[in-house]
């Protein structure tokens, strides 16, 4: 399942919002079990949130992904609530460029340090993205790594409300794409 393309962008309309907390409920208590009912607590009043909307000829549809950031103390940023609808996770990207505009709008708001409490699952992502591992904390029964993003790979990004589009185009397997290469290099 896929659209052609999706924008990833900070929430600037109320059915985003719904639709972000919807997703957040499926992912955190109905798929992963952490959460009984929901799993806003005190920070979403504070925090902005991010979506990944799937788009049809420039039309969105659906919330498909979403993170939530918040200013802690003085410059110190802190990204939580990462989720990607399951039948969205195949697509590669949404997650990645969630995490990119996360990280790029709080450096456009004078971020001096961005931190997240990360699922192991997920790590192998953060580290590729130049996250380093802090500590260990175990919350709500499951492992986080307590990683800090390398500012200096997320130049800010001073109008997030617009944010980012993708292309939803499905990655060709590497053999289709050998051909190609080939050609290309004359052989």
């Amino acid at each position: 399942m896929f659209y052609p393309e999706y924008r990833i962008k900070w929430v600037t309309l109320p059915w985003e919002r719904e639709q972000a907390y919807l997703l957040r409920q499926r992912v955190f208590c109905q798929e992963q079990g952490l959460f009984e009912e929901h799993d806003r607590d005190a920070i979403d009043e504070r925090a902005r949130l991010l979506v990944a909307i799937g788009s049809t000829a420039g039309w969105p549809e659906q919330i498909v992904g979403t993170v939530r950031i918040h200013r802690e103390e003085g410059d110190i940023w802190y990204g939580s609530r990462l989720a990607v609808d399951r039948h969205f996770r195949r697509q590669g990207q949404l997650g990645p460029t969630l995490i990119r505009l996360a990280v790029s709008s709080a450096c456009a708001l004078g971020c001096k340090a961005f931190y997240a409490r990360v699922q192991q699952q997920n790590v192998p992502l953060f580290r590729r993205m130049h996250w380093s591992s802090l500590s260990t904390e175990r919350l709500r029964g499951i492992d986080h790594e307590v990683m800090q993003a390398d500012l200096a790979f997320y130049p800010p990004c001073f109008d997030p409300n617009s944010g980012m589009v993708l292309s939803g185009r499905p990655l060709r397997p590497a053999r289709e794409l050998a051909p190609l290469l080939m050609s290309l290099e004359g052989g």
